[in-house]
């Protein structure tokens, strides 16, 4: 599990987020939606420590991560695996040298046992037979799918996605999140996912946190979306003509 507690994050005189307490559970597909601006984004950034929370504490189960001294936090993050929104391949690496770059990085794995690391990535994400290709040959689904072997590669205990399905069509984008859930499951890992895809979240919502103005507006799950009064959430996720249709079919029923 990871534990927000208290999160507090200033840019100057702006207070971008104000006491967020949350816990991102073990085994299931954790999302934070919101609108651009939000703080959505701030946060994810403050639990995988790129961002310096200004106040507040974050616990990987039960280690406070920003009381690590470097070697400790360099051993814990061994063991996040982290998707980007352009899934951030090298260009001049192929496909095997970018899912390999960890292994080289972190490890002191020989030839042979990277190799098949890698191979047992791909093989997972649906992609055997493509080590020698580079990104530019693959498409933008082909391209994710190798930014998520590359964060498995380490076999990571916490995930995080920021916006996985980002410029991908409707149908490669539940290939996506589909590979992400039975994955984390699969695993029995923390999977957090920064995401504006609503699809996603009526997907593959195992526990859904809304943020608004950099506080927590609401928090449950998909199958509480449809029913829940929350006018914040509802102006958020019913936004959507279609998905407006789909709550008065709920509450009909």
């Amino acid at each position: 599990m990871i534990r927000s507690v208290n999160i507090i994050k200033d840019f100057g005189e702006q207070q971008v987020l104000k006491n967020i307490s949350c816990d991102f559970e073990q085994g299931k597909t954790n999302l934070i939606i919101g609108k651009s601006g939000a703080g959505k984004t701030v946060l994810l950034k403050i639990l995988i420590g790129l961002i310096t929370p200004t106040s507040g504490k974050v616990f990987y189960d039960d280690v406070n991560f920003y009381e690590l001294d470097k070697t400790e936090m360099r051993e814990l993050r061994m063991k996040i695996g982290m998707l980007f929104q352009g899934s951030a391949l090298f260009d001049f690496m192929n496909v095997e040298e970018n899912i390999r770059f960890p292994l080289d990085m972190f490890t002191k794995m020989t030839a042979a046992e990277k190799l098949n690391r890698v191979n047992y990535c791909l093989e997972r994400v649906g992609l055997s037979g493509n080590n020698k290709k580079f990104p530019s040959e693959l498409s933008g689904g082909m391209q994710k799918r190798v930014g998520i072997a590359r964060a498995l590669v380490l076999k990571p205990k916490y995930l995080f996605c920021d916006e996985p399905n980002s410029g991908l069509d409707p149908k490669t984008s539940i290939i996506i999140d589909e590979l992400i859930h039975d994955i984390t499951q699969e695993s029995n890992i923390v999977t957090v996912i920064n995401t504006h895809d609503m699809n996603s979240v009526m997907e593959i919502g195992d526990t859904i946190t809304l943020i608004h103005e950099g506080s927590i507006a609401w928090r449950g799950n998909k199958d509480e979306v449809l029913t829940s009064k929350n006018e914040t959430l509802h102006s958020f996720i019913f936004a959507s003509p279609f998905l407006q249709r789909l709550k008065n079919i709920a509450i009909k029923s």
